[in-house]
């Protein structure tokens, strides 16, 4: 789980990759929708980040112990809780709205760290990207529906987890620059179970076995989904993999079609579209 330039490029395998990491992304969330209140917040939560510290610490343990320590506990403290807040608007706004909105919301995170940079990095951001992010949150309003106007909790849900993703990525290009991958995984679980367990056991409900396989099901591929993701990264160009994080939204449409009986409206077809535009637009711009 180290990210490493790698002499062989491949970007054929990285974009399959991506498109696993899509599959396994999307599994995560219809599992979340299937469980519909067969399990609390706090229990979607603490499974998925008690999934991550298995697979990763397990990883750790039997290749290279000496990655659990680290010289920036603070930063992972924070880091942790801003996931443990990121997955549960993400996960809630899943069971709110439907998957292809929901999952097209979380590409804002793209437009999001563009305004956040300047505040965080001290990055400059050109007006081409000022214009492609203010583009992008017409295309939120857009692919949002008449419900919009009012301001619909549940989208306000799905945009306060993409920004908080957001201020993932930022702080995992802060980690990045003398932690491993695997280093950062591994202290976002154990934040995360430890922030989480207490809400979970105070707000616990019993499980029957169709709930406690949907739970394992969610955060087995939330935990892939990341993995791979990884992975596609060590071995391929950004730029060129680029587009293959969304073919999500295709996964989320079908899932939704068939699994829910979900619709989609012009509207929303295009403020994804816009979204999408924007957001791959913003990664590519120098």
């Amino acid at each position: 789980m180290t990210v490493a330039v790698n002499a062989e490029v491949d970007n054929r395998r990285g974009a399959l990759l991506l498109v696993l990491a899509a599959v396994a992304f999307t599994g995560e969330v219809v599992a979340v929708r299937l469980l519909d209140d067969g399990a609390t917040s706090g229990q979607i939560v603490f499974a998925r980040g008690f999934v991550q510290l298995l697979v990763v610490g397990a990883w750790i343990a039997l290749r290279q112990p000496g990655l659990v320590r680290t010289s920036r506990p603070g930063l992972h403290l924070a880091r942790g809780l801003t996931s443990l807040v990121c997955w549960l608007l993400y996960y809630r706004s899943f069971q709110a709205l439907d998957l292809a909105l929901a999952t097209t919301l979380t590409f804002t995170s793209s437009l999001f760290a563009v305004a956040l940079a300047p505040l965080i990095l001290s990055e400059r951001v050109g007006p081409a990207r000022w214009l492609l992010t203010l583009l992008g949150f017409v295309g939120v309003a857009l692919a949002s529906g008449p419900t919009a106007v009012s301001v619909d909790p549940a989208v306000l849900l799905g945009l306060g987890a993409a920004f908080a993703s957001a201020v993932l990525i930022l702080m995992n290009r802060i980690l990045a620059r003398t932690e491993q991958t695997a280093t950062i995984m591994f202290w976002i679980a154990v934040v995360a179970c430890i922030g989480t367990a207490p809400v979970a056991a105070l707000d616990w409900q019993p499980l029957d076995a169709g709930a406690l396989i949907l739970l394992a099901l969610s955060g087995c591929g939330g935990t892939l989904g990341m993995m791979l993701t990884i992975e596609a990264y060590r071995v391929g160009e950004v730029s060129a993999l680029a587009p293959f994080p969304y073919v999500r939204i295709v996964f989320a449409i079908v899932a939704g079609v068939a699994l829910f009986g979900e619709t989609l409206s012009l509207a929303g077809i295009a403020g994804a579209a816009i979204i999408v535009g924007c957001a791959l637009a913003v990664r590519v711009l120098k």
